[in-house]
């Protein structure tokens, strides 16, 4: 039996994130949420190339068509590698079939400390999205977070995503570090910005957009349950990096609602996961055939193994019988475990 959907639609990943399996591990052991950025995930976007980054996102779209996912809203970051890395993701994701949307996210905590103004490496990511986006590519404009941005650079991402008429994508109050975040960003944000985790965010934060929460990577960081049936927002279901498999997040979406809530039934989760199509509606277009029928959410929280048969994009097969048509995985896969030990020899300098 099969059954169809539009294509799944991530609504929060890290591309440049795929290399990472395997990676050495930190020079200590991080015991809070701002230890895990500074010691495993600043240190990986510090170590990346656009070569590297190339294969990451091939291996990511890969990934996404295998689990029946067609679109991707990307957060990118890479300081040693700006120019051109939006272009990098957008070209390698097309190649394999998949659609994305990509935004440079500013920062200014790799400044010279002063993160009152802003910084030269926030100024050539934000030089970055206005490129891609002036050139008519897919995307929003990207901050990291409001507590490693000066005012005077969220101010500058919201200007420019005004004027591209698109959003602003940011992580928001993921840690207790980020708590303040609302009374910076609230002045600017709009219905169209993407509000990344939310887990501290009050009931009552006051902050346009939509709220993008990723289960799995809350409870990996241990940051806490963003209890994302709360928020008057539109929520979207997103992986922060892990992966793409949007079924697989929507189950412990579902179970950690249910932790919470022994009243709950998934109907709440599967409407976060159709939330992505509001994002990205090109999805719509397109078509993915199910090993399993029906496609319905009190079903598949219980289904494991549910796994695409034939996708389409824009009216192309691109995947078909366990296997991409444009594309070589074999190749995809030995071309990433190559950048992938480029990619940790870099880090292991890192300290």
């Amino acid at each position: 039996m099969t059954a169809t959907t539009p294509g799944l639609v991530c609504a929060h990943h890290h591309l440049y994130s795929a290399l990472a399996r395997g990676m050495p591990p930190p020079p200590r052991t991080p015991d809070d949420f701002t230890s895990i950025l500074e010691l495993v995930w600043w240190r990986l976007d510090r170590s990346l190339d656009l070569e590297m980054l190339r294969w990451s996102a091939m291996l990511g779209a890969l990934e996404a068509l295998e689990s029946g996912c067609t679109a991707i809203v990307d957060h990118h970051e890479s300081p040693n590698a700006i120019e051109g890395s939006l272009s990098v993701l957008a070209d390698a994701c097309a190649e394999v079939g998949v659609r994305v949307s990509c935004a440079y996210g500013l920062t200014d905590r790799h400044g010279d400390g002063d993160t009152r103004t802003m910084s030269d490496g926030a100024r050539r990511g934000l030089e970055e999205n206005d490129r891609y986006l002036r050139e008519g590519g897919l995307g929003m404009v990207g901050l990291h977070a409001a507590f490693t941005c000066s005012d005077d650079t969220i101010a500058a991402a919201a200007e420019l995503a005004t004027n591209h008429g698109v959003g602003v994508h940011v992580h928001v109050a993921e840690g207790a570090v980020d708590v303040d975040a609302p009374d910076r960003l609230r002045p600017h944000a709009t219905d169209d910005w993407l509000l990344i985790h939310g887990v501290h965010l009050t009931d009552d934060h006051g902050l346009a957009g939509t709220i993008v929460h990723n289960p799995r990577s809350n409870m990996n960081n241990a940051v806490g349950y963003a209890r994302p049936a709360r928020f008057a927002n539109p929520v979207a279901l997103g992986t922060d990096g892990i992966g793409a498999d949007m079924l697989d997040e929507f189950r412990l979406a579902y179970v950690r609602l249910r932790e919470d809530d022994v009243t709950a039934g998934p109907d709440a989760p599967w409407s976060w996961l159709e939330q992505g199509w509001t994002l990205m509606p090109e999805a719509r277009d397109d078509t993915v055939t199910w090993s399993y029928d029906p496609i319905d959410p009190w079903r598949l929280a219980f289904t494991t193994g549910v796994r695409p048969v034939e996708v389409e994009v824009d009216g192309e097969s691109v995947w078909r019988d366990g296997a991409p048509i444009r594309v070589d995985a074999i190749e995809i896969r030995a071309r990433a475990a190559e950048q992938a030990q480029r990619l940790f020899k870099t880090m292991e300098d890192i300290r």
